[in-house]
C-alpha cells in the first residue's frame, strides 16, 4: 500500500513539474558569427595602405613619437603623423586582419594578424617577420559558446565576429 502510493506521488510530482507547455515561440536575438580567412591568404595579408581611412570600431592607442597607432578592431592600424598636435595627418593603414593589438620598439610595429605575431618594418612600410600560431584565435564579443555549435572549414582561421540577428524556435515555458 506504501509503495504504491509513493509511486503515485512520485508520478503525479513528475507529470505536473513540466516547466513548459507544447507550443513554440520564435525568439530574435543578437549574437556573433565568425569570419574566416585561409591561412595561405592570412599570410599574404598584412601590407600598407597609403592615405585616409575611415576609422569605424577603434580599439588600442600607442604613441611613438610623431606617430599615433589606432587599432581598427580585426582590421589593421591607422598610421597618424602627428607632428602637428592640431593639425593631425592620416598617413596610411596596416592591413592585418584579425589584429587587436600593438606594441612598438625601434621601428618595428608588433601586431597580432589573428593567431600570429607579425613584425613590420615603418621605415620599409612591409612586414618582415612572423611567428605562426602564437596567440589563440579572438574569442566572439559576447557569447562565447555559441560560436562552437557552427561548423568551421578546413585549413580556415578565425579572424573576426561579425553581428547577426538570429531566429530560433524555443518552447514556451509556463508562467
Amino acid at each position: 500500500m506504501k509503495k504504491s502510493v509513493l509511486a503515485l506521488i512520485v508520478v503525479s510530482l513528475t507529470v505536473t513539474a513540466c516547466p513548459y507547455v507544447d507550443e513554440y515561440e520564435y525568439v530574435n536575438e543578437e549574437t556573433y558569427t565568425p569570419i574566416y580567412m585561409s591561412r595561405e591568404n592570412l599570410e599574404l595579408s598584412v601590407n600598407y595602405k597609403e592615405g585616409e581611412r575611415q576609422m569605424e570600431q577603434t580599439g588600442k592607442i600607442y604613441f611613438r613619437s610623431p606617430y599615433i597607432f589606432i587599432n581598427e578592431r580585426y582590421k589593421g592600424v591607422h598610421v597618424v603623423n602627428n607632428s602637428d598636435p592640431f593639425n593631425p595627418v592620416r598617413e596610411g593603414f596596416i592591413v592585418a586582419p584579425g589584429c587587436v593589438d600593438m606594441a612598438v620598439k625601434g621601428n618595428i610595429l608588433y601586431l597580432d594578424n589573428a593567431v600570429d605575431l607579425v613584425s613590420f618594418d615603418l621605415d620599409a612600410k612591409k612586414e618582415v617577420s612572423r611567428n605562426r600560431n602564437v596567440f589563440p584565435e579572438p574569442l566572439p564579443p559576447d557569447d562565447i559558446f555559441r560560436y562552437y555549435n557552427q561548423s568551421r572549414p578546413k585549413g580556415y582561421i578565425i579572424i573576426g565576429w561579425e553581428k547577426i540577428n538570429e531566429t530560433y524556435r524555443q518552447r514556451r515555458y509556463k508562467d
